[in-house]
């Protein structure tokens, strides 16, 4: 006896098990594709994205390793040539007089100035202020004379046995009388501050660094 055919519009999807032979294959293969795609959606397709973010974060990770390699292998050297500078510097400031030293330097400053022609009207210093590696020491001053005898003050400064360094604040050159102009032999009046420096010594350099330390917040790196 020959099976009725069925068509699709007559197949009763409350009675799937009662459905011709091929339909029901037909069926399972759809449900099975829907189930592929629905997971290809829901998680091999996530899980290829979170592999690309993966490779690319693999690539960030592997340039800054590259990048810090080559700062490691560059460490060595770059510490080689600040120990050099460092030392440089040391040799730098030891030029500078010392602490002892400084009382005869202001007296030489000042002779200079004599000698030079020029007339110390005030020649006053003040106390020293310690900075980071070295001590600076202000002086008022107030001198008269010439183009040629600020010229030559300067000259005999520099001579100095001692490496003298000295920085001007606040200062100002004008005619001796500001009314008038300048006079007849073309005196100018120099007034201001200027600072000179010394080196600091292994004694204030530790007094220095204990003060900072008791300064320092509790944990604080040095």
């Amino acid at each position: 006896m020959s099976q009725k055919k069925v068509k699709l519009n007559e197949l009763d999807f409350s009675n799937i098990g009662g459905w011709p032979q091929n339909y029901k294959i037909g069926f399972c293969a759809l449900v099975g594709l829907f189930i592929l795609i629905l997971a290809y959606l829901l998680v091999f397709r996530s899980q290829g994205e979170e592999l690309e973010g993966l490779e690319s974060q693999e690539s960030t990770l592997r340039a800054e390793f590259e990048q810090k390699a080559g700062r490691a292998a560059n460490l060595q050297p770059l510490k080689q040539q600040l120990a050099q500078m460092e030392q440089v510097l040391q040799q730098m400031l030891r030029q500078l007089p010392s602490k002892t030293e400084m009382p005869d330097l202001i007296v030489d400053i000042s002779q200079t100035a004599l000698s030079s022609g020029l007339t110390n009207e005030l020649f006053q210093p003040g106390p020293e202020t310690p900075k980071e590696f070295y001590v600076e020491k202000p002086i008022a001053l107030r001198m008269v004379g010439s183009y040629h005898q600020f010229g030559a003050f300067v000259s005999g400064v520099a001579s100095l046995p001692r490496v003298v360094i000295l920085t001007m604040h606040d200062i100002s050159l004008q005619p001796v009388d500001p009314k008038t102009g300048a006079t007849s032999n073309g005196s100018l009046e120099l007034s201001g501050t200027v600072k000179t420096y010394r080196y600091m010594d292994e004694e204030e350099t530790a007094a220095q660094e204990k003060a900072a330390a008791g300064t320092r917040p509790a944990g604080a790196q040095p």
